[in-house]
């Protein structure tokens, strides 16, 4: 199971959502892309949280997937295609999207922007 950006925030502020998140760490392997580290060190910056921490935690309960070239090269194409559905589709969504489908892993999340997507768990 990917852990979108989404589902890290709500697992942090401890919301009924972040509870469904901690049962899915319990009970999966789970993974994290490395552009998530990006969106939540903003987040917690802007909440005036302690990032090191929170990274650190997201270090800890999942595996961080690193991006390749192929990766990118798919979060491109990716993005082209999505934002004929979804105008507001964002680049940082199509490289989370790009690495679910290289790993084959279903994500977990609360935006509204993977609904469609085979496997994803909406919280």
């Amino acid at each position: 199971m990917l852990l979108d950006t989404f589902a890290w925030v709500e697992f942090f502020r401890g919301t009924e959502k972040g509870n469904k998140v901690k049962k899915i760490l319990k009970e999966k392997q789970c993974f994290t892309s490395a552009i998530s580290l990006a969106e939540l060190s903003y987040w917690a910056e802007k909440e005036k949280l302690n990032s090191k921490k929170i990274l650190s935690s997201v270090k800890e309960l999942s595996a961080i997937l690193s991006l390749d070239n192929y990766i990118l090269e798919a979060a491109g194409k990716i993005s082209y295609s999505k934002k004929k559905e979804a105008k507001n589709f964002g680049m940082i969504d199509a490289i989370i999207l790009a690495c679910c489908k290289a790993y084959n892993l279903k994500i977990v999340t609360g935006d509204k922007h993977f609904e469609k997507e085979t496997g994803a768990v909406i919280l």
